[in-house]
């Protein structure tokens, strides 16, 4: 068997159960990203099994979009105006955050995209929110439990988790209020409960899952498009997400959305 880079794979130690993309090779090692989850990995090839459909990732970006969108779902146009919440959304991975930007847009919602490594999201944080102003701040990109380091606890062992909690308490010194900013932060296997004590709204992983892509923006979406008077259903919401509470946990909250008459 022969793979290359833009390939897609599986990898059979893990029951070949997440399709991957090749994004490099280098002496035997193939190094991978998830189509679906915010991951990283890398694998020798022998582990790897080429996936058939190499049209994949396009296919489930169509999808979510279709399946997930919910503006319609939550507005009635009859007679009203509505105005949801601005996002924004602060990514350290591009490709995955121009797949949030586009759900933003499916559904009608104002949302501001920038890519910034995890490490330096905390420097910039402050003047984004000022000069951008969002109800909704999301804070993510990759992280990682390193198991093999020790315990769940110890924050030295998780790749970006630390990082995610700075920025973080930057965002909430400038909005100390969650009602007013609606903070979601964390990637695959965060470290949930620091991010909720450092003062996100919604963190992952309650259970050091990884999370879909788009989870985040789920999120994020149904807030937005919520109005300002109504309770979220936090349970409901989090099974919007793709590994429901195991993934994603949060704060109950009211919606975002500013409702008016006439249209």
């Amino acid at each position: 068997m022969y793979i290359k880079k833009g390939d897609y794979v599986t990898r059979d130690s893990y029951n070949n159960d997440t399709i991957f993309k090749v994004i490099k090779i280098h002496d035997g090692i193939c190094y991978l990203k998830g189509v679906e989850v915010r991951l990283y990995a890398d694998s020798p090839e022998r582990d790897l099994k080429l996936y058939k459909n190499e049209d994949k990732e396009l296919k489930i970006d169509g999808e979510e979009v279709d399946d997930l969108e919910i503006k319609d779902k939550l507005l009635n146009r009859a007679d009203y105006f509505y105005l949801p919440a601005k996002i924004l959304h602060i990514d350290g991975d591009e490709e995955y955050l121009n797949r949030c930007l586009k759900f933003y847009k499916k559904n009608g919602i104002l949302a501001i995209g920038k890519k910034i490594n995890e490490k330096h999201i905390y420097e910039q944080m402050k003047g984004l929110l000022l000069e951008y102003k969002p109800d909704i701040v999301i804070i993510t990109g990759h992280d990682a439990f390193y198991a093999k380091k020790g315990n769940a606890e110890d924050l030295a062992n998780y790749k970006n988790s630390e990082n995610f909690i700075k920025a973080i308490k930057v965002a909430r010194n400038v909005e100390k209020s969650h009602d007013k900013l609606v903070i979601i932060a964390g990637a695959c296997q965060s470290n949930y409960e620091e991010l909720i004590k450092a003062g996100a709204n919604f963190a992952s992983s309650p259970k050091r899952v990884n999370i879909h892509a788009l989870d985040p923006a789920i999120i994020a979406c149904t807030i937005a498009l919520t109005e300002r008077n109504k309770e979220i259903d936090l349970v409901d919401l989090l099974n919007k997400t793709k590994y429901k509470e195991e993934g994603m946990g949060g704060l109950i909250c009211n919606g975002l959305m500013y409702v008016g008459y006439p249209r």
